[in-house]
């Protein structure tokens, strides 16, 4: 009877430890189960940003109906694995309308500085009464466009004629940059560009959406992007640099908003368009697993590709960080912390290889087309790679990592 007594004490301990490990909620490492993303399919939005790439923020013309095809591809690839994928417009369709119309009213711009003799007010209310008008699909339509009016007096027809511009939220699709998934929550970012800038709102709509409320909005001369953030298990890592700043991260760490008692700030000192964010570069397979690209694996101190790191840290149950280390070369920083390194070679690099998602421990979803020695690499090392079609979508700077902002995950282990 003892025997029996403590084997099912055993069995109910193993339980309970399975339970305990099999926790859902905010992402604590990049290595965790995705359960839940939030994603946006590129519409009618991206074409103003393809017919001129360099000012849309984009690497090379792309044809927009691919891309969207890519993409809703994409999506199917991670539902296959029992993943919830909500999208901006799944969301922005069940919004309220009269939260659209607000929106809308923002983006929608009569110019009227060709008029002098122009009633602002009268102009103002006949927008009002369009935006009254408009229905659900039309209003977003506006909301994505970010259309500007601009009018002039005629004698013909109406009386009035106009030229119609546009400042469409192209890069929406990065789903990964307005904002920053932590053990805490969401934090709403503010991003670098000015062209970039309209997206935080929509991305508060869809938390609003989701039934939740963000825990921190970066403001004032601080800039934040997604993309340069990594939560891995007992660690921020959070890059600093082109599109980052460290007062941006002050605030987080000052709003206790991280959520783990160590803040490893990436230092950039290369400021490279292909390597805007820290995910464009290093990326995180497992516990101990990552990738870095080679020209900065084997970079020397001085080398614009040379990588540092300054610890913040704190004792738990703590609020305030303390810098206790500066300057660390990066590379020794994660020898040191237990992880190997598989290097991204220059071929691989400039075909976004790094940029994957791990959406479970040694399992990641990954831009086809890589060379057959990473292939091999990954192989070699136990990774599950599902290799998705992303050849048009990663022409605008970014790819599979770029696409997702992981809302939660179950946590596997330590």
């Amino acid at each position: 009877m003892k025997r029996i007594f403590l084997s099912l004490l055993l069995v109910l301990s193993v339980y309970s430890f399975s339970f305990a490990q099999k926790t859902e909620g905010y992402p604590r490492a990049e290595w965790d189960i995705a359960t839940a993303i939030l994603m946006h399919t590129p519409g009618q939005e991206l074409f103003d940003g393809v017919i001129h790439p360099s000012a849309g923020l984009f690497e090379n013309y792309f044809d927009v109906d691919k891309a969207a095809a890519e993409h809703r591809g994409y999506i199917k690839a991670l539902e296959n694995n029992g993943i919830k994928v909500y999208t901006v417009e799944q969301l922005l369709n069940e919004a309220p309308i009269e939260k659209l119309r607000v929106h809308a009213m923002n983006a929608l711009t009569y110019d009227v500085s060709n008029m002098p003799n122009a009633n602002v007010v009268e102009n103002n209310n006949y927008r009002l009464k369009v935006i009254n008008e408009m229905s659900r699909a039309d209003l977003i339509r506006c909301i994505l466009l970010q259309p500007t009016v601009t009018l002039y007096a005629t004698d013909n027809n109406t009386g009035v004629e106009a030229v119609y511009t546009h400042q469409p939220l192209m890069n929406l699709y990065f789903t990964r940059d307005q904002s920053v998934t932590t053990p805490r929550g969401h934090i709403i970012c503010q991003m670098n560009s000015t062209q970039r800038a309209p997206e935080t709102s929509i991305i508060s709509i869809c938390y609003e959406q989701l039934g939740v409320k963000p825990i921190l909005r970066i403001v004032n001369e601080g800039r934040l992007e997604g993309g340069d953030y990594i939560p891995a298990g007992d660690v921020s890592f959070i890059g600093c640099g082109m599109r980052t700043n460290i007062e941006a991260i002050k605030q987080i760490m000052d709003a206790d908003a991280f959520g783990h008692d160590t803040v490893a700030v990436v230092n950039d000192h290369k400021w490279w368009q292909m390597q805007m964010h820290l995910d464009t570069y290093f990326n995180i397979i497992d516990k101990d697993l990552c990738t870095l690209v080679e020209s900065r694996l084997y970079a020397k101190e001085g080398d614009p590709e040379w990588v540092t790191v300054d610890l913040y840290t704190r004792r738990p149950g703590e609020k305030e960080y303390t810098l206790t280390q500066q300057d660390v070369p990066f590379v020794q920083y994660l020898k040191d912390s237990g992880y190997t390194i598989i290097p991204i070679k220059e071929e691989d690099e400039l075909h976004y290889a790094n940029n994957y998602l791990a959406i479970g421990p040694r399992h990641i979803m990954a831009v086809a087309g890589q060379s057959e020695e990473l292939q091999k690499n990954f192989k070699r090392h136990g990774v599950k790679v599902e290799w998705i079609p992303l050849e048009s979508l990663i022409d605008g700077y970014g790819a599979a990592h770029c696409m997702t902002q992981v809302l939660s995950r179950i946590i596997v282990g330590k």
